[in-house]
């Protein structure tokens, strides 16, 4: 804690007064004590405001400027000098040596007693102190709380916010698993990697100073010898005690939350994939199962559909052991259904194509072989069934052993993947052209006729203009937010028409 040296002079009381080193009034005070000794640098640790009535004061001017430097040296933060028992009036030669070297020099009229000055220091050094420790006594009980009902990723973001920092968990291997409030940049990761492998006699704790100017804090986590990956703070400034306290508790929690029992955590899957398998039914009370899978989302609210399709019920088994495998070491909760061959889970928004990628990154090279994966678009948590339906289609449009395939890479090509093809239409509108129409009932629009009128017109704008009788730049519009929408590309004639084909499966 610490007080700057302008604070104590807006003091008004106090009658303090600068006289000289104004260069220094950003200076920062962490203790305030009187001394009339003849060298008392000696003595100090720096931060100081010392507080002086200048009895024994060198007696030649070259001697004083001597004193001051010594003070300066030693990192006193600034002099308090005490007009009216020794010295009527401040030296002119001190004032010239504090504007040279930039140590703040107070005048301390007779009225104002040294006690009032270090009284009033020490009162606000205790005030910053007590209100550290109650910030502290909030921010633990909000983390205890995250970790209980958001997992690792609400912990991280209750740290940042507590500490005013970017926080990252990491595995063993330095991969990120979360972070707040957002991902650091190449170079700066790359530093901290070096503080990580860096570790010397078994620290658990590690501090750096980037080549930007940041503070790096490392702490390992884990219970007794056994690491489970390391948290880290990137800050503009060393870690106060406080702020270590906080990183400390946000430690020992996220070490609690990988050291979970292997029963509750299959049980937590459980409970998860029952609150799943019941959105994907016709029960009539889901709200506490929507309440469940909101907990998959990412941070605005979005989450994806994986399904995964495997030749046998075995090796559908086998995948859901895999995914709940990377899933808890990534500290993540896993929402899965599992329906004979047919496995089904709920990603954040964020997940891409290589997190689905990695997910099955332990399966081996033969049953990699001999399953299909499909990822949806994002959408909010009210589309899950819609999302899960893309990631189906995706799934059955794709091949055995190839590349997960998403969503919004189908769309130009699933009449020739599917030979249901009525089937293929009826899924193609419940999942693209659903979500224009409830757009268009919400709020008054006609974005599912103005598609219509732009693809029956095989994309010529004018014509649709004109057949809608609006301005072709409204048109535009009007595309633009249809392709925000559902996620595709209306430049692409097979997307056309596809989507022509689906609207008309859906007024038919």
């Amino acid at each position: 804690m610490t007080v700057p040296v302008r604070w104590i002079l807006a003091q008004q009381d106090l009658a303090l007064e600068l006289k000289g080193g104004a260069a220094g009034l950003g200076n920062e005070i962490t203790f305030a004590h009187t001394t009339e000794l003849v060298d008392p640098a000696r003595w100090l640790s720096g931060g100081e405001l010392l507080l002086t009535t200048g009895i024994r004061l060198p007696s030649t001017a070259a001697d004083r400027a001597h004193y001051m430097r010594g003070l300066s040296e030693a990192g006193v933060a600034a002099l308090g000098f005490g007009t009216g028992l020794s010295h009527p009036e401040l030296p002119d030669d001190l004032v010239v040596v504090a504007d040279e070297i930039g140590l703040p020099l107070l005048e301390v009229p007779l009225p104002t007693p040294f006690a009032a000055v270090v009284k009033r220091v020490m009162n606000r050094l205790a005030e910053q102190e007590y209100e550290s420790v109650l910030r502290a006594s909030r921010a633990q009980p909000r983390m205890t709380r995250a970790v209980i009902q958001g997992g690792t990723a609400a912990t991280v973001r209750e740290l940042a916010l507590a500490t005013s920092a970017t926080v990252l968990l990491l595995d063993l291997s330095g991969q990120v698993l979360e972070s707040h409030p957002t991902q650091l940049e190449d170079d700066v990761l790359g530093e901290l990697k070096k503080v990580m492998r860096g570790g010397t006699g078994g620290a658990s704790s590690r501090v750096a100073l980037a080549r930007s100017g940041a503070s790096i804090t490392v702490q390992q986590i884990g219970v007794g010898a056994t690491p489970r990956g390391y948290l880290a703070v990137i800050g503009q400034g060393a870690l106060s005690h406080v702020d270590q306290i906080l990183l400390g508790h946000a430690s020992s929690l996220l070490a609690l939350d990988f050291e979970k029992p292997e029963r509750l955590r299959t049980a937590q899957n459980r409970l998860n994939s029952h609150a799943l398998g019941l959105l994907l039914t016709e029960d009539r009370d889901l709200a506490p199962a929507w309440a469940q899978i909101r907990h998959a989302a990412d941070a605005d609210g979005m989450v994806r559909g994986l399904t995964v399709v495997a030749e046998t019920a075995a090796l559908a088994e086998r995948v859901e052991s895999a995914v709940s495998a990377s899933m808890n070491t990534a500290g993540r909760q896993l929402f899965s259904c599992r329906q004979g061959i047919r496995l089904t889970i709920v990603l954040r928004g964020t997940d891409d194509i290589n997190f689905a990628r990695e997910m099955l990154r332990t399966l081996l090279r033969p049953e990699r072989k001999a399953v299909r994966v499909g990822l949806s678009g994002r959408r909010e948590v009210a589309g899950l069934v819609a999302a899960i339906e893309q990631s189906r289609l995706a799934a059955s449009a794709t091949e055995l052993g190839v590349e997960p395939l998403e969503f919004s890479a189908l769309t130009g090509s699933a009449l020739l993947a599917f030979s249901a093809t009525r089937e293929v239409l009826d899924s193609l509108a419940d999942t693209m052209i659903a979500p224009i129409a409830d757009y268009d009932r919400v709020n008054g629009t006609e974005l599912l006729r103005s598609l219509r009128a732009f693809l029956e017109a095989n994309g010529h704008w004018e014509s649709a203009a004109a057949a809608m009788s609006v301005h072709r730049h409204t048109l535009r519009s009007r595309m633009a937010r249809i392709e925000s929408l559902i996620d595709c590309r209306l430049e692409v004639a097979r997307v056309r028409a596809e989507l022509l084909l689906a609207i008309i499966a859906w007024q038919s």
